[in-house]
């Protein structure tokens, strides 16, 4: 067979090695995906939801009309066809329970990116300024830990010193 000149072959569906190379997939990848989400909720007037995590943990979603009443109304008819035994409260429990470690993973990959001097864009000034204050305290306790440390090996040297003489 003749094979097609025009366009890309196929990728060998395996994981990436070179992280570099990696990330970059990752990012044009979920940016087609997040585009052809929007184009599919426009064109045909469908409501689309998509979730994305990276390896990383960080948070990409597309919800042409919102992803949590998109989640809800896929909860509501796939549920719905289960019997009434328990099952639905207790799956409905779980998700709401899922959802509550959703929002507080996420504070924390905040937190943790804020920590690290990313994304701090968003922030206002009184938000900088406890940012700024938290890791003042941090650097004390690291400093008190170093002066605490070092005391000890002193100590320790001077013990050995007067052993000595």
């Amino acid at each position: 067979e003749e094979e097609e000149i025009m366009g890309r072959g196929r990728v060998e569906l395996k994981r990436i090695e070179n992280k570099i190379n990696r990330q970059v997939t990752f990012s044009k990848r979920r940016n087609g995906l997040l585009k052809k989400a929007y184009e599919l909720s426009v064109l045909c007037d469908a409501e689309v939801a998509l979730i994305i995590f990276s390896s990383r943990g960080k948070l990409y979603e597309f919800g042409s009309a919102g992803t949590t009443k998109t989640l809800e109304r896929y909860q509501h008819c796939c549920y719905n066809a289960q019997d009434s035994n328990g099952a639905l409260s207790e799956t409905q429990s779980w998700y709401q329970e899922m959802s509550k470690l959703k929002a507080k993973f996420e504070a924390l990959q905040r937190t943790q990116r804020h920590l690290l001097g990313e994304d701090l864009g968003p922030l206002s000034v009184k938000e900088l300024q406890q940012l700024e204050k938290q890791l003042e305290c941090s650097l004390s306790l690291a400093r008190q830990r170093k002066v605490q440390i070092y005391s000890t090996h002193i100590y320790s040297f001077m013990c050995y010193m007067h052993q000595l003489a």
